[in-house]
């Protein structure tokens, strides 16, 4: 589908922190401001995918090149 354009440690620190901000949204439910933890799909989506769409527009990959 997509050609993986994170690296390991690139992909874990987003899935962690789209874990952290969709606990906060449930933590956190009654603020004014809370859906913005629902941003937190974003990281996580694209940490689990292993690609990153905004990498691809500037060609940036950090993961390592297979040979």
């Amino acid at each position: 589908m997509f050609k993986t354009n994170e690296g390991t440690l690139d992909r874990a620190l987003r899935i962690i922190v789209g874990l952290a901000l969709i606990a906060g949204f449930f933590l956190n439910g009654g603020g004014s401001w809370s859906w913005l933890y629902l941003l937190g799909i974003v990281p996580l989506a694209t940490g689990v995918l292993g690609w990153c769409p905004v990498y691809s527009i500037f060609g940036i990959k950090t993961c390592k090149m297979k040979s």
